[in-house]
């Protein structure tokens, strides 16, 4: 028997297979894993005495079994926090006024370039630990706010780190096109010259960079700027995401759309037009409600209208210092439901099967069918519900990599 090699039996599953309905429930279930992929996720009946032989058998006694639960949107990796400006803002003091005292994104990029790689790894650490501890088993690690060819490659190798800190697949993203620092203020162009592109190279060089990033914005970059950013992507073979239509609409889930990207997130001002856009490219939409309830937005995002068009919908943490210092799934799902009215189903399925396409890895992860990695998440929960409408309450039983146990 290999390790790893377990069946686990008397399971309610909540498969999310797009060939069943909804959830893709199956009641009296069991799930085999054989060399780390699923080789078995149904009805107990059905199950073979074949693929029961030799392999560690676990009573589920009832417990609800999901795919393993995926974070698709993160900038995990930071140094410090923004604790003091939470508090400065509470108090009135305008985003205006934290900026030119030094705060804001500066303070951020201050802190990475300070910090070392160790330095980096140690503080996200426990950031990463919260997710694992949820049911994580895949998690999306941006770069960002180094913003030099150093502290972006930095990041990223502190990313691959904590992939092997602990048990958890870890796909990294290169957002070098984040802001502009302070040294480049107004000269966006030479930035992109001297610093995103070539860091892009680099990183991309050494096996760092899974997908590119940019973010498209009028504090940011603007449609051209990120069209650099995506024609030298594609350049590299690499795939692209976009943060767009977060604060204004300049249509950035159509241009998102138009370079295929894997995803557009935020999305708050995006239009129906960008909506139709990336339902015909098959762009996924990230929402962010963790960004959107910390920032006090008013603006949603067009749920009815990705909805329409049958724009496939996920859901992330958005883990940051500034604007969404949070690190639970559940809390995120939650949102979700409450401030954008998302269904459990949507909820959940953002978490999983869509954050799995999300990342462009729907084909390993996301679901629990044959084939697959077997990566799970076990619920002390009496119906999948539950993982939407409790806040501050953790039902997991246990996190399952690759058919190991894996709580850290």
């Amino acid at each position: 028997m290999a390790k790893g090699d377990r069946t686990w039996i008397n399971a309610r599953l909540a498969t999310l297979d797009p060939r069943l309905p909804g959830l893709g429930i199956v009641e009296n279930a069991a799930v085999a894993v054989r060399d780390g992929r699923i080789l078995f996720a149904g009805p107990t009946a059905d199950l073979s005495s074949a693929e029961l032989a030799g392999a560690e058998t676990i009573d589920c006694e009832g417990r609800w079994v999901t795919p393993g639960l995926i974070d698709c949107h993160t900038h995990l990796v930071h140094a410090g926090n923004r604790a003091r400006e939470f508090e400065m803002r509470l108090a009135g003091v305008s985003y205006e006024e934290i900026a030119r005292a030094g705060g804001g994104i500066v303070s951020s990029v201050a802190n990475v370039r300070t910090a070392s790689e160790a330095d980096l790894v140690r503080e996200s650490l426990p950031r990463l630990d919260a997710l694992l501890a949820e049911g994580v088993t895949t998690v999306e690690i941006k770069s960002g706010y180094g913003l030099t060819v150093v502290d972006e490659i930095k990041m990223l190798r502190a990313a691959r780190r904590l992939g092997e800190a602990r048990d958890i697949a870890v796909a990294t993203t290169y957002l070098g096109a984040h802001v502009t620092p302070a040294e480049y203020k107004g000269r966006n162009g030479d930035f992109l010259s001297d610093v995103v592109l070539p860091g892009l190279e680099a990183a991309h060089a050494e096996g760092l960079v899974d997908a590119v990033d940019g973010f498209c914005e009028g504090i940011a970059f603007s449609p051209d700027d990120m069209r650099r950013v995506l024609d030298a992507a594609g350049k590299l073979g690499l795939p692209v995401k976009l943060h767009v239509d977060q604060l204004s609409n300049l249509h950035g889930a159509a241009l998102a759309a138009s370079y295929g990207a894997l995803s557009a997130d935020h999305l708050e001002y995006t239009d129906e037009a960008g909506a139709v856009a990336m339902a015909r490219a098959g762009t996924v939409a990230v929402l962010l409600p963790g960004a959107f309830y910390f920032i006090r937005e008013t603006q949603k995002p067009p749920v009815e209208w990705l909805r329409k068009h049958g724009t496939h919908i996920a859901l992330a943490t958005d883990c940051n210092p500034g604007t969404s210092p949070l690190t639970s799934p559940l809390f995120a799902m939650n949102m979700g439901a409450t401030l954008f009215a998302l269904t459990v189903e949507e909820c959940i399925a953002g978490f999983t099967r869509e954050a799995a396409r999300a990342l462009g890895r729907l084909a390993d992860i996301g679901t629990l069918e044959t084939g697959k990695a077997g990566d799970l998440a076990l619920w002390d929960i009496g119906e999948p519900a539950e993982l939407v409408y409790r806040i501050g309450f953790n039902p997991l039983s246990a996190r399952i990599r690759a058919g190991r146990d894996a709580t850290l």
